[in-house]
């Protein structure tokens, strides 16, 4: 991908590493470079009809902005939020669900707003478009039948439904016994996280802030609570008309939030022609290395946790510069330097600062 406005160059192969490296160090180097994620006999053709397919690898995609809630101009915060989605991927689906395996996965941060998880096994290269749908699926939460996930032993949605209730609950009487302003942004993080497929949902639930206030309402009834937890089969009966609505809440709240290719909307787990940022390369939007680092470290809560924003940072932090911040509330870490500043604010700051909030036009050189 070039620093203009073309589309980015495909369809191009390399018969030794020593070509690749000196296109990328040329004098003009590239803004971003991605890789294939699928195999082919014949990658270099241009059209993919003759390309020959033989398989993908699975990837999965988890990108910090759209995740619901999260203040995009908050980098430090939406990476540790996104870091956590990529531990509960791992740690609550892929490897409890589908067994997979940790020798055949790497793990790595993209160089800007996630983290990506690759898996590579032979079992899974066939797979096609519809297949991996599958697998979206049932990380989503989209139509699932709650009733016989709860009719089984407490393992896979049975059991993140019946830990999602509480969640649920909790948020519902947090919404009902909040201000007017703090109501509204729940409602709208509430709303944004629902899942509307459901085996279980006669229609699609209504997600006005009426509906809302109403289930909220009625789930503070301790009664209505305790029927709820004594009866989770028939959880959705508890509220009347607006069981579905519960029941999405319930979905939304355990599933995780998988990123969305931006040229197509199809789920970049989806697509098995897909490109994938190339590790140890430069994210252009960020100057942050893409860093690959081992599944004992994604957890962000974990004593040795994965920091990309000391580990991933390629510039200099004792070279200073003076830039103009360019947006308001803006809240930037790299390494042991913080910045929390407004639109006009005048400020010194290290080269890697300097860079990563020039790329994300968050400031401007002085």
């Amino acid at each position: 991908m070039g620093w203009d406005e073309r589309p980015p160059r495909r369809h191009l192969g390399y018969s030794s590493a020593e070509d690749l490296h000196q296109v990328l160090t040329r004098s003009s180097p590239p803004h971003s470079c991605f890789h294939s994620t699928a195999y082919y006999d014949r990658p270099s053709e241009w059209k993919m009809a003759d390309k020959g397919w033989r398989g993908a690898d699975l990837i999965f995609d988890l990108d910090g902005d759209h995740l619901p809630g999260v203040d995009a101009l908050n980098f430090p915060a939406m990476l540790t939020t996104i870091q956590e989605q990529a531990y509960r991927l791992w740690n609550d689906f892929l490897e409890p669900d589908f067994g997979f395996k940790e020798e055949h996965a790497t793990f790595s941060f993209s160089g800007h707003r996630g983290f990506h998880i690759h898996y590579r096994h032979p079992s899974i290269l066939h797979l096609d478009s519809k297949a991996r749908q599958e697998i979206v699926s049932h990380i989503s939460g989209a139509n699932l039948n709650i009733e016989m996930a709860l009719a089984g032993p407490r393992v896979g949605w049975g059991r993140r439904v019946a830990r999602g209730v509480d969640s649920v609950l909790d948020r519902l009487q947090l919404y009902h016994e909040s201000s007017d302003a703090e109501r509204n942004r729940i409602y709208r993080e509430l709303r944004s996280t629902a899942v509307l497929g459901s085996a279980n949902m006669s229609r699609r639930p209504t997600m006005s802030e009426k509906a809302m206030e109403m289930l909220a309402a009625m789930s503070v009834d301790a009664d209505r609570r305790r029927r709820l937890k004594n009866s989770l089969n028939n959880m959705g009966k508890q509220f009347g008309k607006n069981g579905e609505l519960f029941t999405s809440l319930i979905l939304g709240d355990q599933s995780v939030v998988l990123d969305q290719a931006a040229e197509n909307d199809d789920n970049v787990t989806v697509d098995i022609r897909r490109v994938i940022r190339w590790v140890g390369s430069l994210h252009g939007k960020a100057g942050l290395r893409v860093t690959e680092f081992p599944l004992s470290r994604l957890d962000p809560d974990g004593s040795d946790a994965f920091d990309s924003l000391t580990e991933a940072v390629p510039f200099s932090i004792q070279t200073m510069e003076k830039v103009r911040i360019l947006h308001d509330d803006v809240t930037a870490r790299i390494a042991d330097e913080v910045v929390e500043g407004n639109r006009g604010d005048e400020i010194e700051v290290t080269e890697a600062m300097s860079i990563f909030l020039g790329l994300k036009r968050w400031c401007e050189p002085l």
